[in-house]
């Protein structure tokens, strides 16, 4: 994979400090703003990527095959777009896009072209992951679930001040659930599927939500997934069934570890992850499917992606918050 990187914000930070454990991948190219360019060259020298663009038409002119997008949640459809038209695969940070039919768009594009296009999710690539849903099988019938993903925000003291950064700007797509509820979210998708309805309760300042609890109906099991950048909480998820409970430590983009807690019997503590951070994984997936063009992979996980939107489509409308 040669790999052209779009942004240098902290995300790009996590992402270089991991990279160059899966060797199959090269830095080619990295955009910087006019702006932040001196920083970005250093990132750049710091980590061996060839060359850095302030151009977007001259980075994909360049001879990279993938692009990686990591910039501002509202940027992220007409890059990929870009990218996508311009004959490139795409990997794309979460939130994939701000509704369903700019995802149903990028789809239509990357299909129409053989091209891969892919979400980045780390919770859907964990080895924690798989064994969660395995042992799920074991908690009988599911009665409760809860995903708690509260972390305050030291923006939130600016927003509160009167400041509107992108973390809580509508027109940028922030918000609670934009940020970090949705990795509750895709965690119950990929864990339990499409539920039969949702609805988002959020705490809405300024027309952003800055905590919320999105309500997910499966029927013959509650679901709900909290996110907060207002308030701290201890940060767990519970899956709660007639025979015992999965409790997850920490948040729901890196399952750091898990117990297994059966009705009379000693809790069982495990954690199967097999490097410490928290998107190589994925990043090792996606590696493979470009690598082998793994166009079912591919289908598999827009799929999943577009479950997600929709939820998203439904909730935001049910909070009256409107994005873009």
């Amino acid at each position: 994979m040669k790999l052209g990187i779009l942004g240098g914000g902290k995300i790009v930070v996590d992402f270089l400090s991991m990279v160059h454990d899966i060797p199959s991948i090269t830095l080619s190219a990295l955009l910087s703003s006019e702006r932040s360019l001196q920083k970005n060259l250093e990132m750049a020298d710091d980590h061996g990527i060839t060359a850095v663009y302030t151009d977007i038409d001259a980075l994909l002119a360049s001879d990279i095959d993938t692009v990686y997008i990591a910039l501002p949640n509202h940027l992220h459809f007409a890059f990929a777009k870009k990218s996508l038209q311009a004959g490139k695969h795409v990997i794309c940070e979460k939130p994939f896009t701000i509704n369903t039919t700019q995802l149903e768009e990028l789809e239509a594009i990357a299909l129409s072209k053989d091209l891969i296009l892919l979400e980045a999710i780390t919770n859907q690539y964990f080895a924690n992951f798989e064994a969660i849903k395995d042992d799920i099988q074991k908690l009988g019938e599911l009665k409760i679930v809860e995903a708690n993903y509260s972390q305050y925000s030291s923006r939130y003291d600016a927003f509160k001040n009167g400041e509107t950064l992108p973390a809580f700007d509508p027109k940028k797509a922030g918000g609670a659930l934009m940020d970090i509820n949705i990795y509750n979210l895709h965690l119950m998708v990929g864990l339990f599927g499409k539920p039969r309805s949702s609805h988002y309760y959020a705490n809405v300042e300024r027309g952003i939500d800055t905590s919320g609890m999105l309500m997910l109906d499966y029927g013959d099991f509650k679901a709900v997934c909290i996110g907060s950048k207002d308030t701290e909480a201890p940060i767990k998820s519970t899956i709660q069934g007639r025979n015992g409970a999965i409790i997850i430590n920490g948040p729901t983009n890196s399952l750091e570890s898990y117990s297994l807690n059966l009705r009379g019997q000693e809790a069982i503590d495990k954690d199967q992850r097999i490097h410490n951070h928290r998107m190589y994984q994925e990043f090792v997936t996606f590696e493979r499917i470009i690598e082998t063009h793994d166009m079912d992979a591919v289908k598999k996980a827009l799929t999943h992606s577009k479950i997600v939107m929709e939820i998203v489509d439904e909730a935001l409308k049910t909070a009256y918050i409107h994005l873009g």
